[in-house]
């Protein structure tokens, strides 16, 4: 691994790994990672739930990590890897809450609100063709949300702080030579400067994200239906 993510999941995440793999750094492990290749999910829930965690195999063939659920783990990733270089996403962090509640956390703040009939029919299907995938949720449950927000996703102003207390860790733990913060509007400057590579001749990768995760959802799910395992 010669890149590891220390930033949330909604601080520009999908643009780095665009960024990275257009550097050489590929492939780069996402949580898109794990939605694309549902056996995944149960590697991360036998971590999350405090099964040994061998992060050679989970991580095996990808030269760098971002976005959850790797960037939990960032100082175990930061200590298995010590020659990695690292690099810390950050944003406004009300906006970030804001894009996280209408994307990661939506699904769990939802749960204890009744369905609409066709949501409890796909997740129906989706336990049935891909089981898989049907134990996101707990997933990402454990090493999410229990994990860093102790399951408070809804209560903003304490995941805000525990935002704030995060970028302060993080920069308090890992040497200055080897931490990046960064911003993503910032561009290839600081990222290629800090990793050692020439700017590339193309624009740095922009990503929607909020709008990508809604325009992708049902797509997924019906993948998945029809894919099953």
């Amino acid at each position: 691994m010669d890149v590891i993510g220390a930033g949330f999941g909604r601080t520009g995440t999908r643009s780095l790994k665009a960024a990275l793999e257009l550097l050489g750094f590929g492939p780069c492990y996402h949580m898109s990672t794990v939605v694309a290749e549902p056996r995944r999910v149960r590697q991360w829930l036998d971590v999350g739930e405090g099964g040994p965690a061998d992060w050679d195999t989970i991580f095996a063939g990808h030269r760098s990590a971002v976005d959850f659920p790797a960037a939990s783990y960032w100082r175990e990733l930061a200590a298995h890897h010590p020659a990695a270089k690292v690099i810390l996403t950050v944003r406004d962090p009300g906006r970030w809450y804001d894009s996280a509640r209408e994307t990661i956390f939506r699904r769990e703040i939802d749960a204890g609100t009744p369905q609409p009939w066709r949501r409890r029919v796909m997740s129906r299907l989706i336990a049935w063709r891909a089981p898989d995938f049907a134990i996101f949720p707990r997933m990402s449950k454990a090493t999410v949300s229990d994990r860093l927000f102790g399951g408070r996703v809804a209560d903003r102003d304490h995941c805000v702080a525990v935002f704030r207390r995060h970028v302060e860790e993080v920069r308090a733990t890992i040497p200055a030579d080897r931490l990046l913060v960064f911003e993503c509007r910032e561009g290839w400057e600081p990222l290629c400067r800090f990793l050692g590579v020439p700017v590339p001749d193309v624009p740095f990768p922009r990503a929607n994200e909020r709008a990508a995760f809604r325009a992708k959802r049902p797509g997924r799910a019906l993948g998945l239906i029809v894919r099953g395992r």
